[in-house]
């Protein structure tokens, strides 16, 4: 079974904790983890990029010049697209970009994030984090006692709110609730800061 230290506000160690072998200890698949990276970011584009074809430019209607005898190339339409103003070739239209992965391999993926960073060691569980104001010197002294830059900060979603109101404004600090955790944010922060209360909500959805 894993097993983490768990340190204080004040970055000392005061425990130990078992992880869930299931979750934080499973067989890391990369092909799975990069699929949900790619899904994540795929279903953020609108796909609302739009371009006129030569069928959709307004004017063009009358040849521009007859046929022969003039010494020019042939043309039909001041709207092709060799033409200044003309359509464009191919021309982007809105579209969908999104797919779809099923339960398994989200939840695949998901283990497979958090595992890496378990044998990585960048995974740090704190016995709490609450604050009783928002104070973002007081987030950047939690930070500082962990000796973290980049980090993901895992709240378990009750009463957390002055803790990440005082993340905001922090760079490449993100707080979100165990709720909301996914693949993409996993490997995109150097560490992941969690409290023991969100790894139980985890292991209660992945186990």
């Amino acid at each position: 079974m894993a097993n983490v230290s768990v340190y204080n506000m004040e970055g000392s160690e005061v425990g130990k904790m078992d992880l869930n072998d299931k979750v934080f200890a499973a067989k890391v698949n990369e092909h799975l983890m990069h699929m949900a990276v790619v899904l994540q970011l795929a279903n953020r584009r609108q796909g609302t990029q739009k371009a006129k074809t030569r069928s959709e430019v307004r004017g063009g209607g009358k040849k521009p010049w007859k046929q022969k005898g003039t010494g020019h190339a042939r043309q039909g339409s001041i709207r092709a697209p060799q033409w200044k103003g003309g359509g464009v070739v191919f021309a982007p239209v809105p579209r969908d970009y999104s797919f779809k992965m099923n339960k398994k391999e989200k939840a695949g993926a998901m283990k497979s994030a958090l595992t890496s960073r378990v044998n990585e060691e960048k995974f740090l569980v704190l016995d709490s984090l609450k604050f009783d104001e928002i104070k973002t010197k007081q987030m950047v002294k939690v930070l500082d006692a962990l000796k973290v830059n980049k980090a993901l900060v895992i709240l378990d979603g009750e009463d957390n709110a002055n803790v990440a109101l005082s993340a905001r404004n922090i760079a490449n600090i993100k707080a979100i609730t165990a709720n909301t955790i996914n693949v993409y944010d996993i490997l995109k922060y150097e560490t992941v800061i969690i409290t023991k209360s969100a790894v139980s909500k985890i292991e209660e959805v992945y186990a």
